[in-house]
């Protein structure tokens, strides 16, 4: 069985509703992401922080998957996939993906400020005063500027074994994110899929659909399955 990766952005999430983290001014949701989305941020103001996700996470119960989420997990019918996202919501798992990295963090997960220890949020609130079993503030299970990406190791280990692997919705601007195509071999087929055409270097078997993922991906779903699935 051929194994599919791909790898997501914010473009797959934005058509369900999710908001783009950066609008056309710098802003996310009327922020500047250095107030809310960097551990200084947090140490100067954990409140602000911490209301910011609760209603990102408020927000994100009301959407759902799109046909683009949906195509992903439906190819897992016919092939291996891991989906390797920058978005920190739950759209693919709760399209029926079973093999997902989150890169940037968890949006509905916590975090223990002092060990580190990972919570499964049962509510969308998180507050001061929140704490883990030693007494520490939970923070949100994000990763923010400056801090090191934890799941990038295995990312690129799923990109290294990659038989297809698939770019949607993402700009390809963000490192280290960005750079998971270069270890992927010459001889794999790779497929970008987006209305707003990354710049990449010419490279072999590079494939370019500009359409929204919940349109292209389904027709490429499609003819993966008759090109190469069982």
């Amino acid at each position: 069985m051929k194994k599919i990766v791909a790898l997501t952005g914010a473009g797959i999430s934005a058509e369900s509703g999710i908001p783009t983290f950066r609008d056309a001014n710098g802003l996310w949701e009327g922020h500047d992401i250095m107030e809310v989305a960097t551990p200084e941020a947090f140490e100067r103001n954990p409140t602000l922080v911490l209301e910011f996700y609760n209603q990102r996470r408020k927000a994100a119960l009301s959407v759902e998957p799109n046909a683009g989420h949906l195509a992903l997990a439906e190819l897992e019918k016919h092939f291996e996939v891991s989906v390797i996202t920058q978005n920190v919501d739950p759209l693919h798992e709760k399209a029926g993906s079973s093999h997902v990295i989150h890169l940037h963090g968890e949006l509905f997960k916590s975090r223990s400020t002092a060990t580190d220890q990972v919570y499964e949020m049962e509510g969308w609130e998180l507050n001061p005063g929140d704490c883990c079993e030693k007494g520490a503030q939970l923070r949100p299970h994000i990763v923010w500027f400056g801090e090191a990406v934890p799941m990038m190791e295995t990312a690129i280990e799923e990109a290294l074994s990659a038989d297809i692997f698939l770019v949607i919705g993402t700009s390809m601007l963000v490192y280290p994110a960005a750079g998971l195509i270069n270890f992927v071999g010459e001889e794999v087929p790779k497929y970008i899929i987006d209305p707003k055409m990354p710049e990449l270097p010419s490279r072999p078997n590079l494939h370019k659909i500009a359409e929204k993922a919940s349109t292209g991906l389904p027709r490429l779903a499609q003819s993966l399955i008759q090109q190469y699935g069982k």
